[in-house]
C-alpha cells in the first residue's frame, strides 16, 4: 500500500520491546486528533527489539508537526525509542552515482520521470562521460568526476563537495564501480544504497557473473543494501533471483542479471523513500 496520494506523516520507531508500546503510541496519536491510515509492527525475538511504522492522516491532526514532535518526546524517552516523523509531501533529494553501465541509472530516471519514484534528483555524478546525454535529456545536471587510481582522494573530495552543495538526503549507487570512502559511508549511514549484481553473500567483489558461470549456478540474482565500510556486507534491503541452466552462457547471465538488478534497486529505493526500512545492526526490517 502506498500513502503518496494524501498528505501524511510517517512515524517510525524502534526500541526495546515491552508491553504497552502500541497502546501508548496509538493513544497519543488519537489524543492529537490523528487518524491512522496504516500501522505495522514487528518484534525481533532474538534481540528483544520492537519496530513500528504508523502512517497518519496529516489533515486530521489538531497540532502542527513541530508540536507533535515536542509532545511525543516524553513517550520516546520513557520507552528509549529511536524515532522520527516525516512529512510525506516533503520530497527527499536523491543523488545518483553511476559509472559506465547505464541500465540501473536509466531505469531510475525513467521511474522518476514517470512519477513512480516520489523524490527529487538534484544531479548525477559519474566517473565516465558516456551517460551525460541521457541524464541531461531528463533536465538533470551531470557532474563528471574522473577517478585517478593513483589519487582517488582528490576525486572523492570533489564528489563530497558536490553532494554537500546539493544537500542530498540519500545517495544511490546505480552501478557506481568505485569503493566509497569511509567518511561518506559514516556520514550517510542508512542513506547510502547500493545494487550488487550478485545474490549476496555469494560472489562478493568484482566479476560475480563470471564467478557464477564458473560455478555452474542455477540461480543468479541481485542484492540492494545499505553501504558500510565493510565491502558488500551492509544491511540488505531487497533481493531477487532468476533461474538459469547449463544452456546459458556468461553473456546471457549478464543480460538476465541486469533485468533483476533494475527491479531490485528500484524496489529498495522506493521502500527507503516511503520509510519502510528500519535497520537493526546488520539486518533490516522492511514493512510492506
Amino acid at each position: 500500500m502506498s500513502d503518496l496520494s494524501a498528505a501524511t506523516y510517517r512515524l517510525i520507531i524502534s526500541c526495546p520491546d515491552q508491553v504497552g508500546i502500541v497502546a501508548r503510541v496509538t493513544q497519543f496519536i488519537a489524543e492529537q486528533g490523528g487518524s491512522l491510515l496504516e500501522a505495522n509492527n514487528h518484534t525481533d525475538i532474538d534481540s528483544n527489539w520492537f519496530f513500528i511504522r504508523c502512517v497518519i492522516n496529516a489533515d486530521t491532526l489538531t497540532c502542527d508537526l513541530d508540536t507533535f514532535r515536542q509532545r511525543f518526546e516524553s513517550i520516546a524517552a520513557e520507552f528509549k525509542m529511536k524515532w522520527y516523523i516525516r512529512d510525506s509531501l516533503v520530497k527527499q533529494k536523491v543523488l545518483l552515482l553511476a559509472s559506465h553501465a547505464s541500465h540501473c541509472l536509466a531505469d531510475l530516471l525513467h521511474r522518476w520521470h514517470s512519477g513512480e519514484l516520489d523524490c527529487d534528483i538534484p544531479c548525477v555524478i559519474s566517473n565516465h562521460e558516456n551517460l551525460r546525454s541521457m541524464v541531461e535529456w531528463h533536465g538533470i545536471p551531470f557532474h563528471y568526476v574522473p577517478v585517478d587510481k593513483n589519487n582517488k582522494a582528490s576525486a572523492f573530495a570533489e564528489m563530497e563537495d558536490i553532494i554537500q552543495r546539493y544537500d542530498a538526503d540519500t545517495i544511490v549507487l546505480a552501478r557506481y564501480m568505485q569503493i566509497i570512502p569511509p567518511s561518506l559511508c559514516e556520514r550517510f549511514a542508512g542513506r547510502l544504497i547500493n545494487i550488487h549484481h550478485s545474490f549476496l553473500p555469494s560472489f562478493i567483489g568484482a566479476n560475480p557473473y563470471q564467478k557464477a558461470f564458473e560455478r555452474g549456478v542455477k540461480l543468479i540474482g541481485a542484492t540492494s543494501h545499505y553501504v558500510t565500510q565493510d565491502l558488500d556486507q551492509g544491511p540488505i534491503i531487497e533481493q531477487d533471483v532468476v533461474r538459469v541452466n547449463h544452456r546459458h552462457n556468461k553473456d546471457e547471465l549478464v543480460r538476465l542479471g541486469k533485468d533483476v538488478e533494475k527491479g531490485v534497486l528500484s524496489r529498495a529505493l522506493r521502500n527507503h523513500l516511503e520509510d519502510r526500512v528500519i535497520v537493526l545492526e546488520n539486518k533490516t526490517v522492511v514493512f510492506d
